[in-house]
């Protein structure tokens, strides 16, 4: 079974490896599920222009003069800088531009760009790369803003590129072109409240691994320069309240049909929404970001958990293995859960379905293996042992110890004798019917006194004490079985047309028993010096004129008071042995 290991490793480390589609997918929604919600850094306010402000003022754009004074109010109000998540690409029908332009310029602003594959390369920004110059999100071009504009305010890329399932979660920081790199509009944020003019970029061999803002603390990307948006609550105000004290206002259209709204793990949200949860996102330090070693963790992490699982149903048995695989697939859960309360974004829910595959299949295998064991062991000995003793094999059949054990036990034979004779006399269907009951009693006896009815030999039964189930006291219960015996003989005389006479020989010592026979065809038995010596003393019954002879070893831990006889000579024994009867 533990050749299946190898294959089923590799069969679940496919999508692992490859990263396919559905695994990429489950991993996002997983990630989204385990993100912790945080609190905002209570530098941003988001300010909406809603249906009903379109509505009064005669719809969308309003003219620049408007939106000029709307600039000098929200500045007058005390805010400590504005981004405009709207576009400026066309000139105002009204005008009003060279005032808009005039607004800007009183305070730190930030005017969004938006991607389109039809438009030029964005502007570039002040960088300084430390590594190689590898890594990126490549941009595939933007609309900019009217000239007048955006010489008096910084521009920043606000499109968000989507996931493999179309949501938004994550966006580049850095976007490449073939002139340098381009900020987004989230970042351009930053760099006005912190202060500074240039992005340090340090990047590794596979691509980016962290942007620096000078005054703020390093921030961790993916290898494409892309951060993972915490999705957090940001004040908002409106037109007529206003409330933008001490704060950095994102301002965007929430009323319908102007700006798109964008699928996010957090539900539809405007852009401007986006990018004030990507500015807070920045701040907030342990906001979650997926390292280097992350790829180099979850495969490590699959190997050894998913390998543990196998191993602890296969090894430790069912309920044991079920237990471990179980408190493995929880130590999986908690750790992809802890590790992401850290902010590392690394992917164990492959490996917890992969442990849960695993287990299913190895607790299957077992769970099969198992059942036929039960029903080999029922089949063996359902006709020689008690059905409690059977019962108890199943549920324990470590006992049997396959293969073969040495084990110190008693044995029993018993032969009819004047059996040949009583087949010359009698018809096959008699002499069958004859034997068939006086085995039938002598099974009995054994069963009732714990022994197992190894096998039978013709008109001969073989009986094992203190095998394959332990047995306390197995010599005296084998002579207790030996007496039963011959009064149940002599009871069943009774019926018979024909009576008979069986002689008893029991024997104790040490013996190898276990499944003897081939890979095919095997039986559980008995063999050794110890069971030869008790069909020899089976044997020596006629002539030693009793019916019952017991070996030494077996008169020694018996209770019973035996009567001892001359020793006497057996096949394959030079030395004569002690013998003694009831």
């Amino acid at each position: 079974m533990n050749k299946l290991l190898l294959p089923i490793l590799l069969l679940l480390s496919l999508p692992l490896v490859f990263q396919s589609t559905p695994t990429e997918i489950l991993k996002l929604k997983i990630f989204d599920s385990l993100v912790a919600e945080q609190e905002p850094s209570g530098y941003f306010t988001i300010l909406n222009i809603s249906e009903e402000d379109v509505r009064e003022r005669g719809g969308w754009p309003f003219p620049r003069r408007d939106l000029a004074q709307l600039q000098l109010d929200i500045l007058s109000e005390g805010a400590i800088g504005i981004g405009w998540v709207v576009s400026f690409s066309e000139p105002d029908r009204f005008g009003g531009d060279e005032f808009f332009s005039t607004a800007l310029e009183l305070g730190p602003t930030v005017l969004a760009m938006f991607e389109s594959s039809t438009g030029s390369y964005p502007p570039t920004t002040g960088t300084v790369v430390l590594g190689n110059d590898v890594g990126g999100y490549m941009s595939p071009g933007i609309v900019e803003n009217v000239d007048v504009l955006k010489e008096q305010a910084t521009q920043g890329i606000a499109s968000a590129p989507v996931d493999i399932d179309n949501l938004v979660r994550r966006i580049p920081l850095l976007m490449k072109t073939p002139e340098g790199w381009a900020p987004s509009f989230g970042t351009q944020v930053l760099k006005i409240l912190a202060g500074s003019n240039t992005y340090i970029i340090k990047t590794n061999d596979n691509g980016l691994e962290e942007i620096v803002i000078k005054g703020l603390a390093p921030i961790p990307v993916d290898n494409y320069g892309r951060k993972w948006i915490s999705w957090v609550d940001t004040p908002q105000t409106t037109l007529e309240e206003m409330d933008v004290e001490g704060k950095f206002v994102f301002i965007g259209i929430t009323a319908n049909g102007i700006m798109p709204q964008i699928a996010t793990p957090s539900g539809l949200l405007e852009p401007h929404k986006i990018q004030a949860a990507l500015s807070e996102s920045i701040l907030i330090e342990n906001s979650p970001h997926i390292p280097d070693f992350a790829i180099a963790l979850e495969i490590l992490i699959f190997s050894i958990f998913v390998t543990l699982t196998w191993l602890s149903i296969n090894f430790l048995g069912i309920t044991k293995g079920v237990s471990v695989a179980v408190v493995l697939l929880l130590t999986t859960a908690l750790s992809g859960f802890f590790s992401i309360q850290k902010g590392y974004l690394i992917d164990f829910s492959w490996t917890f379905i992969s442990q849960f595959i695993t287990g299913a299949i190895a607790f299957y295998l077992n769970f099969r293996k198992q059942f036929k064991l039960r029903q080999l062991i029922k089949k063996q000995f359902e006709h020689y042992l008690d059905p409690r003793q059977v019962k108890q094999l199943q549920n324990n059949p470590e006992l049997l110890k396959l293969g073969g054990e040495k084990r110190y036990a008693t044995f029993l034979f018993t032969d009819v004798r004047g059996f040949t004779s009583l087949s010359e006399k009698l018809q096959p269907e008699e002499v069958t019917e004859i034997m068939n009951k006086a085995l039938t009693v002598q099974v009995q006896c054994v069963q009732n006194n714990g022994g197992m009815v190894d096998k039978f030999i013709g008109d001969a039964c073989m009986a094992i004490f203190n095998a394959p189930i332990d047995l306390e006291d197995h010599q005296n219960k084998a002579v207790k079985t030996a007496i039963e015996m011959q009064a149940a003989i002599k009871e069943l005389n009774n019926e018979l047309s024909h009576p008979i006479a069986i002689g008893v020989g029991v024997n104790t010592g040490e013996a190898v028993i276990g499944n003897m026979g081939s890979d095919t065809r095997f039986d559980y038995s008995a063999i050794g010096d110890a069971v030869n010596i008790a069909a020899r003393l089976e044997s020596g019954t006629k002539e030693a004129g009793v019916d019952i002879l017991i070996g030494e070893d077996t008169a020694k831990n018996c209770n019973f008071k035996l009567k001892s006889l001359k020793a006497i000579k057996v096949k394959g024994k030079e030395k004569s042995l002690n013998v003694y009867t009831i």
